[in-house]
């Protein structure tokens, strides 16, 4: 337990550390636009094939059980909810923790070890905003963007697996999805989205900065950047959906 209060402290110290230097300037504008780049492009392919299957799964899974209590029209209903309020931001938001989390933590490993940081110490630039806040924002604002684009696919599986068994249009499958859909689904989701994406990008950052112990320590800190990323997911989907009940969304 001390251990895991010492780890929470230092992550909390870190979070304190990035928004003093967050909210002063200078901004590195080109190096967050790099990074932006960086995560979406390259994490886009991943989340679209994964929210694919996983709108085939649910909704040949979900189909027999509808079947037999003869709900079936409920299924483009039930499968969009589902998706969009939360397996979607859940499942996109692992994902990004497995990927972009580990990668963030052994590239700031790397860079700790090869002494590349204090180089930049050395030369003048502040090492922490051009490298953790830059990446921060960077997860912060392209993670909601994956989970849109990772929704509106697993969508798109969704209604191809309707179709084969049976036989509903797109316009029909679509109309049924967003008819069923409130903001009270769509607003939670989205801005929970957000917190997914600094939580990821924060403990990334927190254990490739703190690298120690040559290339032994940056394969650590990758795998553990991947598990305690998930770990926050968790805990951030957890408050977010005491608070969306405790605000009378649910």
């Amino acid at each position: 337990m001390k251990i895991l209060f010492n780890e929470v402290g230092e992550i909390s110290r870190f979070a304190g550390r990035f928004f003093r230097e967050f909210l002063f300037p200078p901004y590195e504008f080109r190096e967050i636009i790099k990074q932006s780049f960086e995560i979406g492009y390259r994490s886009l392919s991943l989340v679209a094939l994964t929210a694919f299957i996983i709108g085939l799964v649910i909704t040949l899974q979900s189909r027999p059980t509808l079947v037999e209590f003869g709900a079936e029209a409920w299924l483009p209903s039930m499968v969009g909810i589902s998706l969009i309020r939360e397996i979607g931001p859940v499942i996109t938001a692992l994902i990004c923790a497995g990927k972009i989390g580990s990668g963030i933590g052994a590239e700031l490993g790397s860079m700790k070890v090869t002494e590349q940081i204090d180089a930049m110490e050395v030369s003048g630039t502040n090492p922490f905003k051009y490298i953790v806040v830059s990446r921060i924002i960077s997860t912060t604002l392209m993670i909601p963007i994956l989970i849109i684009i990772g929704d509106a696919i697993a969508l798109y599986g969704s209604y191809l697996a309707v179709n084969v068994k049976g036989s509903v249009s797109y316009t029909l499958f679509f109309h049924q999805v967003f008819d069923s859909l409130q903001f009270s689904d769509v607003i939670p989701a989205f801005i929970k989205s957000f917190f997914f994406g600094f939580a990821i990008g924060l403990v990334g950052c927190y254990k490739g900065y703190n690298s120690r112990k040559g290339t032994e320590g940056v394969g650590r800190s990758a795998n553990s950047a991947v598990v305690v990323a998930s770990l926050c997911v968790f805990i951030v989907d957890l408050i977010a959906v005491q608070i969306t009940e405790f605000l009378g969304f649910l």
